[in-house]
């Protein structure tokens, strides 16, 4: 199955062996689920809390005016062209092998660097609040708890979806236990203690809040496209892709939605953070079960869990960290396939490009990620004092963002094979295509502009926008220290493109039966 339109097209030595390797086990429903675990994380939530209702505002205002518009797109595309890697088989058929290789890379590196570099943190950061007091874990206990994260993760990634379906359904499901028990207990808090939320006037939204949250926002809702990964791997991709975005649309908008008003709710705003605003919005709305709420002379508000309050947040530190898992899991088991598939298709080192015949998965993209992984969580466990950290700290900032990078090309896809390639079939045709493309595109290009120039357009590099340890007189020491790893991944990405080339010499024209298939 070789998705193009071009009559120049080959086919690369040993493409049609790699896909012959490939196992179909991937339904609607499984889909749907694949979609929820991808979709919703809770490592953001605790972030938007942080600046009050305005948080929750624009969460529904990126909802309605950029995840319905892109996953629009992105239905079109999984379900005309379900190709292994779809996207990106998109980009390269659009723009061509290099654009493919270099969008690829950036789609690619963010989840390694996300599942070492954050998830680890928002796993342990739930069991430390309902297993540990509070209090941090030894380093031992952290670098063993980490290693089995990812290592499992890795290999969940590496078995057939006929398995790896399975642990992204129980995440999904988890998801709807953990954020549906937290809204009742949200409920039951609530009619005990009285609502200590925001008023109504600080959920309108701002300028600066604009600025300063809707790159946050859109990294928690992309991810529409991510099943089309393993295009070739599902049963009816053509019914079922479009279908199982629009029921994930729905679901992500509760799913976020109502945790995060919950969090508003319970825990007071300068309270929430990052990693512990969940789990400690969960521990103060358990007290219903047993235990008390005390409040510091300095505001700090503290929950003690007793009783049955105590067994119940085990249950719920558990699913936390569950959660936390099965969102790199997901991300990884699709962002592998796109890198495979581009290495056996000409845009990178054929030694990548090799799908396990006994598992039908890309085995050594799959440890490559692991490796990654494991090696960016020793860093930031290792670099997190001095100047030094700091610098870590903008890296590993950029690293998770470059997935938002990659839509630029993704997005504009859909509209370019509409013009270049209409007489392909479309179950799903995205109404005002045109429309749709420029409106999520510019979304992308507002939070990637936000993510070199930090509150550009409100105060470039003011005190509410910049990372810690950056003061406001090293903003251009800053931009070069966003730019120069952004022109590494372009020259790893294109010395892959190089290494993809020698193997293309070896390829077979394209028939064009072939060229017509699906």
């Amino acid at each position: 199955m070789t998705m193009t339109f071009d009559p120049e097209q080959v086919e690369p030595a040993g493409a049609a062996e790699e896909r012959s390797k490939l196992q179909q086990h991937f339904g609607r429903v499984d889909i749907f689920f694949f979609l929820v675990c991808t979709l919703v994380g809770i490592d953001g939530l605790g972030t938007l809390a942080t600046v009050g209702g305005e948080g929750f505002s624009w969460l529904l205002i990126c909802l309605l005016l950029f995840a319905v518009p892109s996953s629009m797109l992105l239905a079109e595309l999984g379900a005309a062209y379900p190709a292994e890697g779809g996207p990106y088989v998109w980009v390269r058929m659009a723009f061509g092998h290099l654009a493919g290789a270099v969008n690829n890379f950036f789609y690619w590196v963010t989840n390694p660097v996300w599942m070492g570099g954050t998830l680890v943190g928002t796993a342990l950061g739930g069991l430390v609040v309902f297993y540990n007091g509070g209090e941090d874990f030894s380093t031992p206990f952290t670098y063993v708890f980490a290693g089995v994260f990812i290592w499992a993760g890795t290999l969940f990634a590496i078995l057939s979806f006929r398995v790896g379906k399975w642990v992204a359904t129980i995440g999904a499901l988890a998801r709807f236990l953990l954020l549906g028990v937290f809204s009742v207990l949200v409920v039951a808090y609530g009619a005990e203690n009285g609502f200590d939320g925001p008023s109504l006037a600080e959920y309108g939204p701002s300028f600066s809040g604009f600025v300063a949250l809707v790159p946050l926002v859109l990294f928690s809702l992309v991810g529409f496209e991510l099943p089309s990964a393993a295009g070739e791997e599902m049963t009816d991709a053509a019914k079922d892709v479009p279908a199982g975005i629009r029921k994930s649309v729905v679901a992500t908008g509760l799913l976020y939605g109502i945790p995060l008003l919950g969090i508003l709710l319970v825990l007071p705003t300068d309270q929430a953070s990052g990693l512990s605003g969940f789990p400690e919005a969960i521990r103060q709305s358990l007290t219903v079960f047993g235990g008390e709420v005390t409040t510091a002379p300095d505001g700090t508000v503290t929950a003690t869990l007793s009783g049955f309050g105590t067994g119940v947040g085990y249950l719920l530190g558990a699913l936390v960290a569950l959660v936390a898992f099965t969102s790199g899991l997901t991300w990884i088991m699709g962002s592998d396939r796109t890198l495979a598939v581009s290495c056996y298709d000409g845009a990178g080192p054929r030694y990548l490009g090799a799908f396990s015949a006994r598992f039908g998965t890309p085995l050594r993209v799959n440890v490559l990620s692991g490796v990654l992984a494991s090696v960016v969580f020793v860093a930031a466990t290792e670099i997190t004092d001095g100047d030094l950290g700091k610098f870590f700290g903008v890296v590993l900032a950029l690293a998770i963002s470059t997935t938002l990078i990659s839509y630029l090309g993704i997005f504009p896809a859909a509209w370019k094979l509409r013009r270049a390639d209409p007489d392909r079939p479309r179950p799903y045709r995205a109404p005002a295509l045109g429309l749709l493309t420029v409106v999520s595109s510019a979304w992308i290009a507002f939070a990637t502009v936000q993510l070199l120039f930090p509150g550009l357009g409100d105060e470039w590099f003011g005190e509410d926008y910049r990372l810690d340890g950056w003061a406001q007189d090293e903003k251009w020491l800053y931009l070069l220290t966003e730019l120069v790893p952004l022109a590494v991944f372009v020259g790893i990405a294109t010395a892959f493109w190089t290494a993809g080339r020698r193997h293309v010499a070896r390829s077979r024209p394209v028939e064009p039966a072939e060229r017509s298939t699906t």
